[in-house]
Formats: structure tokens, C-alpha cells, sequence
């Protein structure tokens, strides 16, 4: 067979097809947990935009993630569910490409805005004074927009590589959305040297911001063990843990993920891991930062006090 890349013309994603009796069952918890997903993060981005109590520089990067949140998964759950209820498992090999630059796209820019979260943090605690000077809303909006020009150039970088590569057949994607390990699965010829290429970028675009994050709370935690205060160091504390909580969730699995050869691709159990960062972890986003930050569920409680019937 010719190995020229125009020969595959489309993908199957396989998803959950081996499921067959569990179709509507899938369709339905997928439904959900989409519709509380888009619905918890986008009330973050209200409460954020009109609450005058959260107008710091670190809610103004919690909206920006909530509303990344509702893109990244929208990348892959409305596919994921009209192949759960179609049985429509085929995707155009431009409309795979598309999905895999948006899906990277909002996943690197992420990975930067978390970095970004984790220097606001530390500029709170270890230099107050100079706070409002080193997060000034032009320098959020430089982190912001450098952020999402980080993952700009990610998406477009891996998806041309990729895509760029020879596809001859099978054409059938262990997966149910187009993620770059099960699709270099599909490459024809030794792909030895392209695997490296990504491998590295990867670890670049995540460990690179993983480790200023890393730099950030060491700099935090020397500077709470250092507070007098016990009451001082917890609330200090209190204000970094949803940041650490989402941080561990969101790199855990993307290492884990991304930075290994494709030899070690499951595709029994690695869909089942891709939930965890595609689907799972933008619904708990909002639920973290709801449940665990004062300021947050005070301007709920405001909130519903301004929905409720004026008394008569």
C-alpha cells in the first residue's frame, strides 16, 4: 500500500464502542457531567465579572480558567456524546486535526495560566507590599495574553507536526477524541525521531511551567513556616490550596499522559486516564473553588440573597 498521507482521508474513533449495551447509560452521565461542567464554570466567570469583592488579580485569572475550562471540554464532549447516541463514529481527518489544535490549544495555555495563578500567590504572601505593583492589571493582562500565545503556538506546533507525518492505515483511533499518542499509533514507518520531537516539546510546554510552579510555593512555604502566627499561616495556606489541589489533578495526569513513548500506550486503560483531565477535572474546578474559598461562597450567598422574592 502507498504510504502517501493523503491515502487516510478520515478516522474512526473507537471511544467506548465496545460498550455497545452501555450506550445510553454513557450518553446520559457524559450529558450531565457536561451541562454541570459548562453551568459551574460559567457561573465562576459571573460571579467573577460582576461581584465587586472579586476583583483581585487572582480572580481575574480563576475567570480566565473557568472559561478555559468550558472550551477544553467542549473540544471533546459534544463529539463524545453525538457518537454515543448516533453510533457515527467517523471524523474527517481536517476535523481531527482541528480538534487535536484545540484540544492543545487550551490545554498549554492552561498549563501557563496555572504558572501565572502560582506567581500571584506568591507575590500576595511573600511581597505584599509590592503586590498590587507586581500584579497590576497590565501585568495580568501580559501573563494572560502570554499564556494563551504559549498555547497557541503548542496547538499549531504539534497539530502541522503531526498531521504533517504519513497515515497509510488502519485508520481506526483506540480513543474517542483525536489525542496525540493512539493517533502517532496510526503513522506509518519508524516514527522514532517524530516521537522524541513531541516527547520533548511536551515536557517543555508542561514541566517548564510545572517547575515555576514549583519555585512559587517553595518561595510560599518558606515564608508561611517563617509567620508567627498560627492563624497567619493558616489562612495564608488556605488561600494557595485550591490552587495546589487543581495543580495536582491537572499535571498528574498530563504527565503521565504525554511524556512517554507511544510503546506504552494502552488503549484498555489510557482513555479511561484521559477522562480524568478532559471531563474530570474542569467539573471539579469550580466545586473546589466554590467549596474552599471564602470569598467565593460569600459571593454565592450574595448572590441567591439577590435572587430571592423582596419581602412584600
Amino acid at each position: 500500500m502507498s504510504t502517501n498521507s493523503s491515502v487516510v482521508t478520515e478516522f474512526i474513533l473507537v471511544g467506548f464502542s465496545h460498550l455497545a449495551n452501555l450506550q445510553g447509560w454513557l450518553f446520559t452521565f457524559f450529558l450531565a457531567v457536561y451541562l454541570l461542567t459548562v453551568a459551574g464554570n460559567l457561573l465562576i466567570v459571573l460571579l467573577v465579572s460582576t461581584d465587586s469583592a472579586l476583583q483581585s488579580p487572582m480572580y481575574f485569572f480563576l475567570r480566565m480558567l473557568s472559561a478555559l475550562e468550558i472550551s477544553y471540554t467542549s473540544v471533546t464532549m459534544p463529539l463524545l456524546l453525538h457518537h454515543l447516541l448516533t453510533g457515527q463514529r467517523r471524523i474527517p481527518r481536517s476535523g481531527c486535526a482541528l480538534q487535536m489544535f484545540f484540544f492543545l490549544f487550551f490545554g498549554a495555555t492552561e498549563c501557563c495560566l496555572l504558572a501565572a495563578m502560582a506567581y500571584d500567590r506568591y507575590a500576595a504572601i511573600c511581597k505584599p507590599l509590592r503586590y498590587t505593583l507586581l500584579l497590576s492589571p497590565r501585568v495580568c493582562l501580559q501573563l494572560a495574553g502570554l499564556a494563551w500565545a504559549c498555547g497557541a503556538m503548542v496547538g499549531l506546533g504539534h497539530t502541522s507536526f503531526i498531521f504533517s507525518l504519513p497515515f497509510c492505515g488502519p485508520n481506526a483511533i483506540p480513543h474517542f477524541f483525536c489525542e496525540i499518542q493512539p493517533i502517532l499509533q496510526l503513522v506509518c514507518g519508524d516514527t522514532s525521531l517524530n516521537e522524541l520531537q513531541i516527547i520533548l516539546a511536551a515536557a517543555l510546554i508542561i514541566l517548564c511551567p510545572f517547575g515555576l510552579i514549583l519555585g512559587s510555593y517553595g518561595h510560599i512555604l518558606a515564608t508561611i513556616f517563617r509567620m508567627p502566627s498560627v492563624a497567619g499561616r493558616r489562612k495564608a495556606f488556605s488561600t494557595c490550596s485550591s490552587h495546589l489541589l487543581v495543580v495536582s489533578l491537572f499535571y498528574g495526569t498530563a504527565i503521565f499522559i504525554y511524556i512517554r513513548p507511544k510503546a506504552s500506550y494502552n488503549p484498555a486503560t489510557d482513555p479511561v486516564l484521559s477522562l480524568f483531565y478532559a471531563v474530570v477535572t474542569p467539573i471539579l474546578n469550580p466545586i473546589i473553588y466554590s467549596l474552599r474559598n471564602a470569598d467565593v461562597k460569600a459571593a454565592l450567598r450574595r448572590t441567591f440573597q439577590k435572587m430571592k422574592p423582596a419581602d412584600t
